[in-house]
């Protein structure tokens, strides 16, 4: 592919995570970017919105490959680069992910440990787990101390405030001149890039909003509750491991926790089900009795776009049009990674970085993928 020229005009469909954080980048480059946006300001639409935005690479290669687990890696040395530029303040912790398991789940707890320390023989970059025992944990997290006797931490993992990075991204975008149109739909085929009077490039970051075109996108529902518990004091995120629901626990600032596990094969947008509240609430509980008197600020449901293979992808799909997506739940942990790899083949017309995290690039045309 052909690189960006200098001061090239340049439309971005969607403006969610991905659609923002390029918008931002590319403006700073020197380009003209417009932006459409089927929803608000708010990101009301989006996975964004809801998502706990937890960066955590080891914890997550249970359910993912190396490639991106080293998208993680580079994340967690990326994010404080990307905030620092921004023009307001984004929540950002490091202190990595403590795992805890009741008695009764042992077995399932160990087989965890197996594939994470799996995990770190392939990537042997990855901080190593620590194994803690009663005093270890007592240490870790003391309010933990009384109902759990062993966990597991993995350092350097971490986790920033979603809202407030797409409020700041909001603002850094009118900073940098971008024109965004909101709750305006627009669809790759509206442009003719290159064309005289049209855009230079399209690049269409919509999620599920383009499985017109890429009709291999599915929607995974994820459901989320938020919960204002002063009495919970937990200082990092927290998985409890559980055959059945196994939650993540994020505490953002102010004594706000980010509550979630549920995972269904669903395109489904509907309220959360009484079934799925109360099994978040009541393994939230068994984590810690504060959430008893914590109030519910919110239960919410999204889908993350997702494609066959669970795994994230670039398309060109077209001259001059590039498409981004299948995220799905690693959104926030991978963001930088893809960011990244996008404008080293905007600006250069291959990437150097897409083969570290086993990223192919799709040609729409093409039997297979072409390699970066």
């Amino acid at each position: 592919m052909l690189p960006l020229a200098s001061s090239s005009s340049i439309t971005l469909l969607g403006a969610g995570l991905m659609g923002r954080l390029l918008a931002v980048a590319l403006a700073r480059q020197g380009h003209r970017v417009q932006v459409f946006e089927a929803g608000g300001p708010d990101a009301e639409g989006a996975a964004a919105r809801v998502a706990a935005a937890m960066l955590a690479p080891l914890a997550e290669s249970a359910v993912t490959e190396p490639g991106v687990v080293r998208m993680g890696q580079h994340a967690l040395a990326r994010w404080p680069q990307l905030l620092a530029g921004l023009p307001a303040p984004v929540f950002f912790q490091q202190e990595g992910t403590l795992i805890v398991w009741h008695r009764q789940d042992a077995p399932e707890a160990a087989r965890l440990r197996g594939l994470l320390e799996r995990t770190q023989a392939v990537v042997p970059t990855l901080p190593h787990l620590q194994a803690l025992d009663a005093a270890g944990l007592a240490q870790a997290e003391p309010t933990l101390a009384q109902r759990f006797g062993q966990g597991l931490l993995l350092p350097g993992e971490g986790q920033l405030d979603n809202r407030q990075l797409l409020a700041a991204l909001v603002l850094a975008m009118q900073q940098e001149g971008v024109q965004v149109h909101w709750h305006t739909a627009r669809d790759t085929g509206d442009f003719t890039p290159g064309a005289s009077g049209q855009p230079d490039w399209v690049i269409d970051c919509r999620g599920l909003g383009a499985r017109a075109q890429w009709p291999a996108l599915r929607g995974v529902r994820g459901e989320v509750v938020r919960i204002h518990a002063p009495e919970v004091t937990l200082s990092r995120p927290t998985r409890l491991v559980h055959p059945r629901y196994p939650i993540y626990i994020a505490p953002k600032e102010n004594h706000l926790f980010v509550i979630g596990a549920t995972e269904i094969e669903s395109d489904d947008l509907s309220p959360a089900s009484v079934r799925s509240a109360l099994e978040l609430l009541s393994a939230a509980y068994a984590v810690h009795s504060g959430f008893a008197e914590g109030r519910i600020v919110e239960i919410a449901t999204q889908c993350r776009p997702t494609l066959p293979d669970n795994l994230p992808a670039i398309r060109l799909a077209a001259p001059r049009v590039m498409e981004i997506n299948g995220l799905y739940r690693h959104g926030f942990m991978i963001a930088p990674a893809m960011l990244d790899v996008a404008l080293e083949l905007l600006n250069t017309g291959q990437s150097l970085l897409a083969p570290q995290f086993d990223l192919a690039i799709h040609h729409a045309n093409a039997s297979q993928a072409c390699p970066a």
